[in-house]
């Protein structure tokens, strides 16, 4: 590297993605007026949207009595389409009011739904959501072809407010443009929107490279002013880096690894084996990292997800490459003491960044709290030869000799405790569990020492019984289990569509004990040094487990 005050003219690789091709799309045709067509106020059964709407309908009872008015419900969660739902709006000369998009996932899915009802169905429909998604959600409507989109704002949030607080909003001016609230819904559903194309074009011909001018310092601003770091110093991507790292992969620079997207509904961005060795210079790996580089890029799981619950990443190494490329699955094996763990994760969160079009804050990220677990992605490797059990791999269908990373998401809950006690450890462990988040799973971390201890104390010398086991000891009162807003959020909805076993426990008597998670969904892998028998459990869904060798 060049001294920091050395001015030089550097070509460096453009890290970022290529964008779905975008076609601009013509919305529902109005006709000036809504007497004679019925309102259809559209719930997408997320935190309190139906209190919202109920008052949009109280608000048209009083001000427009005549007019027809029909509160319904998607029949999943905000993330399903409905198209018997949309048929029916349609064949009843209907107009839709749909809501209230309130999160960073169901904003986008409340503004997709708009879209699909005035450009497949016809339908003239305004997407309602709170002010604090003002940015993502214009940036959805843009990436689904109709930028034109009406929307109303109120303001954030809509979960736990009272009937009158709620009454106030509607009845008041959207924080955004300072006009009424339901002006601006009359409107939508009556007047034409404005053309909207000059707002699609977007530029799939990004140039490979860029010329920088300028110091060490002024070359690594020029990056953070772009949003293609994580705001620590990057190895600058040079022709020549780039090009020793491909040599860790003998696919072709130009193929398709994958396609990422923020969150479902703003479009799927793909990027090359070179674009993701550009974001692993970056990122400080070696060439002998790349294929599991690879490996995660090629997976479509971002570790990036705009999440408002700021879930985070995990990346668990298994199989020979572990020792090939000096991985650390000893003592700090999650922690910042290994060049391979650490690297391996930062080029994962990298590639997710800028493969997928970006991470900002607002626009395309909206984890309110935010995660320090992103900047590393909890990578590191199983330690197989010290585990009284399988490996995490075969445990999912691979060979012991298959080099493989496994992808979990989530990791906003953890609990950790030490070794198992003689008398009480089951009550502990139960504890534990219930304090793990409901919708997704829990993946126990376990120290080699403990992971014996579940063997010894508790008869455990298959993998599968202990998963058999945590399941049938995480249970709580089924009227807890439902009563709790995740669940309401996120499994009522499939339950009371008939999925199943979500469906028996719906039937449940409140007080009796039911299972809290899905036992596909449990995972135990062991790792650590045996410095003492700590253990973690942590809530994290699984998304697969990929080939690391499909990628040498």
């Amino acid at each position: 590297m060049l001294d920091d005050k050395q001015t030089r003219t550097e070509t460096v690789l453009n890290p970022v993605g290529y964008p779905p091709k975008v076609s601009a799309k013509s919305p529902a045709p109005r006709s000036g007026r809504l007497s004679g067509r019925k309102v259809f106020l559209v719930d997408t059964r997320f935190d309190d949207s139906a209190e919202l709407l109920k008052q949009v309908a109280a608000w048209f009872a009083e001000h427009m009595p005549d007019l027809e008015t029909e509160m319904v419900q998607l029949a999943r969660t905000y993330a399903d389409d409905d198209p018997d739902l949309w048929e029916r709006i349609k064949a009843e000369n209907g107009v839709a009011i749909v809501g209230v998009g309130h999160c960073s996932t169901c904003a986008p899915a409340v503004t997709t739904h708009a879209i699909t009802l005035e450009t497949k169905y016809r339908v003239p429909a305004v997407a309602v959501h709170t002010e604090k998604f003002d940015r993502v959600v214009r940036s959805v409507a843009r990436m689904g072809g109709l930028p034109q989109l009406p929307f109303a704002f109120v303001p954030q949030p809509v979960m736990g407010k009272t009937e009158a607080e709620l009454q106030a909003y509607v009845a008041g001016d959207d924080p955004r443009t300072g006009l009424p609230v339901m002006q601006e819904i009359i409107t939508a559903l009556t007047e034409a929107p404005p053309p909207g194309d000059k707002q699609l074009k977007f530029d799939r011909s990004t140039p490979r490279e860029v010329d920088f001018t300028g110091t060490e310092e002024e070359l690594q601003a020029a990056f953070i002013e772009r949003n293609w770091t994580d705001f620590l110093p990057i190895v600058i991507p040079t022709d020549k880096r780039v090009e020793a790292m491909l040599k860790g992969t003998s696919r072709k620079p130009d193929e398709v690894v994958g396609r990422m997207e923020p969150t479902k509904n703003r479009g799927q961005w793909e990027y090359t084996v070179e674009k993701v060795a550009v974001n692993a210079v970056m990122a400080g790996a070696k060439p002998e990292y790349f294929p599991v580089i690879l490996a995660l890029a090629a997976s479509g799981v971002t570790a990036r997800g705009s999440t408002s619950s700021s879930g985070a990443a995990m990346a668990v190494v298994n199989g020979p490459i572990r020792h090939e490329i000096g991985m650390n699955c000893g003592i700090g094996a999650m922690g910042p003491y290994n060049h391979a763990n650490a690297t391996i994760g930062r080029a994962y969160g990298l590639l997710s960044q800028n493969g997928q079009g970006g991470s900002v804050p607002g626009e395309t990220y909206m984890g309110s709290l935010g995660s320090g677990h992103t900047y590393q992605n909890l990578t590191f490797a199983e330690n197989e030869e010290r585990s009284p059990w399988e490996p995490l791999h075969v445990q999912h269908g691979h060979k012991a000799e298959d080099s493989t990373v496994s992808i979990f998401f989530g990791n906003r809950t953890t609990t950790f405790s030490l070794g198992l006690r003689e008398t009480h450890w089951q009550e502990h462990v139960r504890d534990m569990l219930l304090g793990t988040d409901q919708i997704t799973a829990p993946i126990l971390v376990l120290d080699p020492i403990c992971a014996r201890q579940f063997v010894t104390r508790g008869g455990f010398d298959t993998k599968e019984k202990l998963i058999d086991w945590i399941h049938d000891t995480a249970r709580m009162p089924a009227k807890r289990f439902w009563d709790l807003q995740l669940v309401q959020n996120y499994v009522y909805p499939h339950a009371t569509y008939g999925v199943e076993p979500l469906a028996t426990k719906l039937k449940a008597d409140p007080d009796e004990l039911i299972p809290v998670f899905l036992k596909e969904r449990i995972n135990v892998v062991v790792t650590g040094g045996e410095a003492n028998g700590y253990w973690q459990i942590y809530g994290a869904r699984p998304q697969g487990t990929f080939s690391i060798d499909a990628w040498r």
